[in-house]
């Protein structure tokens, strides 16, 4: 009597992982896009709210299942809202349509992320762009790339020489945030050259790692929006802090993504 052996899959390494994790986000970009194009009105914030979650689902449909089969064991970040730090393990951070009110307005600045969490760092992120086609990739020590091409922050080294951006953590915000924010504002409206300040967080920080801009800042903020970039401004040379220069986590009251040679200088400002 014969029998079989049975052998299981070699492991995915990361790179493979990564590469694995850029379908399955292309793939849910491309079904967000098909729902792209038409300014969708609502009159009250439940029909909003129904709007949001109307497109979650669609980019959710094709990733939970897809980044599951990849990583069964990993855990899954249920709302892209959340903060603070993961249990232990391996985590899917994921936003399904990051500038989702966008999508709803017509405009073209939204994404669709997919990050892995191992032991509270991320390993790896996928930031897709689906309506010029742009994908965004890290991996820890293998750089940041768009597209393929190695992604470099700026060289610039003057603050008032810079374009600086900051983004509304999140809707209904504590009011003694919200003035911190606007504070922090004027400030670089005063030290920078160019303040720009629009959502989602995350397009920001892929243009600080890309060299287009020199710093990004935030005050609160969730998991979803600063994890990927931050991944792809270190990997890209970049320096990440909190707004007082102390080191990040996702527990941290601030965020900070700036070219090494603005970095202190942003501070300075935001520290004022």
């Amino acid at each position: 009597m014969s029998a079989t052996l049975q052998t299981s899959a070699p492991a995915l390494s990361d790179a493979d992982l990564l590469a694995r994790t850029v379908i399955a986000v292309r793939a849910a970009g491309s079904a967000l896009l098909e729902r792209f194009g038409e300014v969708v009105r609502y009159d009250t914030r439940e029909e909003m709210m129904r709007a949001l979650a109307a497109n979650d689902d669609t980019a959710l449909d094709i990733l939970r299942p897809r980044l599951t089969d990849l990583r069964p064991d990993a855990g899954w970040v249920e709302d892209e809202l959340d903060g603070g730090a993961l249990p232990p393990g391996e985590w899917w951070v994921v936003d399904p349509a990051e500038g989702n009110v966008n999508h709803l307005h017509a405009l073209p600045e939204w994404a669709v992320t997919a990050t892995l969490v191992r032991e509270n760092q991320p390993v790896l992120t996928v930031v897709h762009l689906p309506v010029t086609g742009e994908t965004y990739t890290a991996l820890t020590g293998a750089g940041a790339h768009l597209d393929g091409r190695p992604l470099r922050v700026s060289p610039t080294a003057d603050l008032g020489l810079s374009i600086v951006a900051t983004s509304q953590a999140r809707p209904d915000e504590d009011e003694e945030v919200v003035r911190r924010a606007g504070s922090s504002i004027t400030a670089m409206l005063l030290d920078a050259l160019v303040v720009r300040t629009s959502v989602p967080a995350t397009l920001h920080l892929v243009n600080v790692a890309a060299g287009r801009t020199e710093a990004f800042w935030q005050f609160a903020g969730a998991r979803a929006d600063l994890l990927p970039g931050a991944l792809l401004v270190l990997e890209a040379g970049g320096r990440i802090s909190d707004a007082e220069g102390r080191p990040w986590t996702p527990q941290s009251d601030g965020f900070l993504a700036a070219a090494p040679g603005v970095h202190a200088d942003a501070v300075a400002t935001l520290s004022r």
